[in-house]
């Protein structure tokens, strides 16, 4: 299934299939992707990364530990993303009610990795891109492992794309995504060794599998295209007809014609 352009409809309409999307994300890693260990929930992430909000834990991640790798998984040596960008470095109301799949060890429950997928109230003033783009670089600081979804164009708050305004510019992995891809795909290995895994993709473009990884050296690969498909089923049909149909003769296209507000 091609992806949609989500600029032609509310963004309540999107908020709706977000939470069937990050449901059916959740269901297929809970149903044999994740090793047995790891478990995915919803939840609803506000704030700092602070003990009252995930009893947050920096996964300590030993290489000669017995225990450090997990059982299943893909290793990274033996079958790298097929991403089109990678590099390694050394060092709105829908945005306050997005949902977050935090992927978590049941030893201690700890967090490992996180899914976001981006909703228009994440881009729609500067308050709220700062907390998401705050969010995420808090994430990948405290060790978490983290996969970005953003289907929905460049904004004046993030011209370059969503990774650029996370990622330390002028650095490795500073990747300007191509004019015909400006949608973004994006997976991050926490600290201590950050490293990014990065797909541009375009509406009408079929969701690439992503990795997801739960140790530097080993990740499990995330079915977007699958889990999309499904959510998709879940928004009304007059709705999904609205997302199909081609743009018509004279239609705007979405989003033009707008004044902008001043965030």
């Amino acid at each position: 299934m091609p992806i949609h352009d989500w600029t032609r409809v509310d963004a309540g309409v999107f908020h709706h299939f977000h939470n069937g999307w990050l449901q059916e994300i959740a269901r297929s890693l809970n149903q044999g992707l994740l090793p047995r260990d790891y478990y995915a929930l919803a939840e609803q992430v506000t704030g700092d990364f602070g003990p009252d909000v995930l009893t947050l834990k920096r996964p300590a991640w030993n290489p000669k530990s017995a225990d450090s790798e997990p059982n299943g998984g893909v290793a990274l040596a033996k079958a790298p993303p097929k991403v089109r960008f990678h590099a390694r470095t050394e060092v709105d109301v829908y945005a306050a009610k997005a949902k977050t799949i935090v992927i978590r060890h049941r030893s201690r429950h700890q967090v490992i990795a996180m899914i976001e997928i981006v909703s228009p109230g994440n881009k729609s003033g500067q308050t709220a891109f700062a907390a998401f783009v705050h969010r995420a670089d808090e994430a990948i600081l405290s060790g978490i492992h983290l996969l970005i979804v953003d289907l929905f164009p460049p904004t004046p708050r993030d011209p370059d794309g969503i990774h650029r305004a996370i990622w330390a510019r002028d650095g490795e992995g500073d990747f300007a995504l191509p004019k015909d891809k400006p949608l973004t795909c994006v997976s991050y290995v926490g600290y201590p060794g950050p490293e990014v895994f990065l797909e541009p993709v375009a509406v009408g473009d079929t969701l690439p599998d992503m990795p997801l990884f739960l140790t530097p050296a080993v990740y499990v690969p995330v079915p977007l295209e699958a889990t999309y498909r499904a959510a998709f089923e879940g928004v009304p049909d007059f709705l999904r007809e609205e997302l199909a149909a081609p743009p018509a003769n004279g239609r705007k296209k979405p989003g033009k014609g707008r004044k902008k507000k001043k965030s």
